[in-house]
């Protein structure tokens, strides 16, 4: 017999708060540190429902890593492809974008530093991480930024590293910066709004320096 429309409703949204409440604790703790209980009581249900709905938490835990990574992923392929943009308007909205995702999902960086060095075959062929990068209309710019003399620096991979690393960095780091400059949560947010203004200008003084 056909499930009805409301039992349809309560399986997509008891399957969303299971995902949100992994979402949460994966973030976190990562895959090794979580237990499939820790994500039941997050989520407000018993163990039995959640093994119901998601059988092992291998593949709970994949669904989670994929989603996260592929939101990542998404925002910098559409700025990177933006036909209509300059390569410092690119810039500029990577840096604003991905900051203020962080700071909404702290545990962000760490959970993607982990899953990253320890799945990242699984991303390639999962998700078209290398096709929407290599392939963007950013590389294309940066080309003929570096024919033009306009960039001396002739690596896009070392543009895009300096990019993420000036973005991602301090966010990993902030337990210790917090520390070190004695700095409240609002202070070191207010630092990380105003490297929305300063990381475009680093980034193009260093792809001119020779």
């Amino acid at each position: 017999m056909a499930k009805s429309k409301t039992a349809e409703k309560l399986d997509a949204s008891t399957e969303e708060k299971i995902k949100e409440a992994a979402r949460t604790v994966f973030h976190k703790k990562g895959f090794a540190a979580t237990r499939t209980r820790d994500i039941a009581e997050e989520a407000g249900i018993n163990l039995a429902l959640l093994n119901y709905y998601f059988r092992s938490k291998a593949r709970l835990f994949e669904i989670i890593m994929l989603e996260t990574i592929s939101v990542f992923v998404q925002a910098m392929a559409l700025a990177l492809n933006d036909e209509k943009t300059t390569l410092g308007e690119k810039v500029e909205r990577v840096v604003t974008s991905y900051i203020d995702l962080i700071e909404k999902e702290p545990d962000l960086p760490i959970f993607m530093l982990s899953e990253i060095r320890n799945n990242p075959d699984l991303l390639l062929v999962k998700l078209p991480i290398k096709q929407a990068i290599m392939g963007s209309v950013f590389f294309r710019q940066h080309h003929e930024a570096v024919t033009q003399g306009k960039i001396t620096e002739p690596s896009p991979i070392q543009f895009l590293m300096n990019l993420i690393g000036l973005i991602m960095f301090p966010f990993i780091a902030s337990p210790m910066l917090k520390r070190i400059g004695d700095l409240k949560e609002e202070d070191f947010n207010r630092l990380m709004q105003e490297r929305k203004r300063l990381i475009p200008v680093w980034i193009e003084a260093m792809m001119k320096a020779s």
